[in-house]
């Protein structure tokens, strides 16, 4: 079995072995290493074996029966001497998204009774699945920020974390949070004197290297509630990250951070009539034109200003002429968007008038709508029509 180094000091970056094993797909075994594993909903380290004067980098690591496999970009033989290095950056981040999932999972255990039954560490944020004792799959805003508060608390006040291989007999007393999944080797991991819970992963030294814990959402999923959040310098560019958008949403619409999203609903709203207003116009015009154009009970035009809901709107307005037929057209790329339409005692089929133009589309006898790449459809289904 190979001697985890990170069960002793999290913080070792740098380590010498020996290979013990390979096998095939460029995996191989040491008789000690510093690698983390994925397991526990952490993901595995990445860094570099040194030989001599070669450097393979390590691109996935697993565990199998006690032994860390590492996967390698290169070859390497039994009995090599390897200087190893973590990527220190990633195990550091994985170590406060860890710790971070602790701290939550233990406040949501004691505030609200949730039980943790899933943890996933992901690129850019992490997730935490546990069932309420009520049946709930979510917070509410109050319950959230009274979870987000008392986790911050706690980073706040440095506690060591503690981790440890206790003996059957101690473990038996331990107030742990949740039982262990295996019956040998059971490692404790402690928080001040609010969490501990069996877990094999990396943490910090202290609660205060966590850094800032931010909930990002709270959400049902698949009949359970899901915490997505984000630890340490990952909360930190999320801050960065939001007060930089406030701060240019605030300065587009020449206000402070205070009365900004007011300004921003007063100028939505302002924006809304105004759209509101220009599309009557559009369909005044329309109508206008088809209306100096209008061959018996035929509107027929193509209307460069207008868009596909002018065209709709203007359709519904002429169709509430019982023998209307009205043949419509607006731009649509190179192309042209089509709306063919009838009155209620008009005859003919506005989906097979519409594909006789060689125009896309379709619809029902009373309504159709297509494209044509050519700019020539409404002519000639006024064309069809005489003939």
């Amino acid at each position: 079995m190979t001697e985890r180094l990170y069960y002793d000091d999290a913080y070792l970056t740098e380590f010498d072995g020996e290979i013990v094993a390979v096998k095939a797909g460029g995996w191989a075994a040491l008789d000690r290493s510093a690698f983390y594993p994925t397991s526990g909903g952490q993901p595995y380290d990445t860094g570099t074996w040194s030989m001599d004067e070669r450097v393979l980098h390590v691109t996935d690591v697993e565990v199998e029966d006690g032994i860390v496999w590492h996967k390698l970009d290169g070859p390497v033989s039994v009995g090599e001497r390897v200087h190893g290095k973590i990527d220190w950056a990633r195990r550091f981040d994985h170590m406060q998204q860890h710790a971070g999932d602790h701290m939550l999972a233990g406040a949501a255990w004691q505030l609200f009774g949730g039980v943790t039954i899933g943890l996933h560490l992901g690129k850019e944020n992490s997730t935490i699945d546990m069932t309420l004792p009520d049946g709930r799959t979510h917070l509410n805003p109050e319950e959230i920020a009274m979870l987000e508060d008392t986790v911050n608390r706690r980073v706040q006040q440095d506690d060591p974390i503690r981790c440890w291989f206790p003996s059957p007999e101690e473990l038996e007393a331990l107030p742990a949070r949740k039982k262990p999944t295996v019956t040998e080797h059971v490692r404790i991991v402690a928080m001040g004197d609010y969490e501990m819970v069996p877990c094999g992963g990396t943490h910090p030294a202290t609660t205060g290297q966590i850094g800032p814990i931010k909930i990002l959402s709270c959400t049902p999923s698949r009949g359970n509630m899901r915490l997505c959040f984000v630890a340490g310098m990952r909360a930190v560019r999320l801050f960065r990250q939001s007060y930089q958008c406030a701060g240019d949403m605030a300065a587009a619409v020449s206000a402070d951070f205070d009365s900004a999203l007011d300004a921003l609903k007063r100028e939505r709203e302002t924006a809304m009539i105004q759209r509101k207003d220009m599309k009557g116009r559009l369909v005044l015009a329309a109508l206008g034109v088809l209306n100096a154009g209008k061959r018996g009970n035929v509107y027929a035009a193509h209307l460069p200003f207008a868009d596909h809901d002018t065209l709709l709107k203007v359709a519904s307005e002429l169709t509430k002429e019982p023998e209307a037929i009205v043949l419509l057209s607006c731009p649509k790329g190179e192309g042209r968007m089509l709306v063919f339409a009838r009155g209620i005692d008009a005859k003919p089929d506005m989906a097979q008038l519409l594909r006789a133009t060689g125009a896309r589309g379709g619809g029902k006898p009373d309504m159709a709508q297509g494209s044509a790449a050519e700019g020539d459809a409404v002519q000639k289904a006024v064309l069809l029509l005489e003939g």
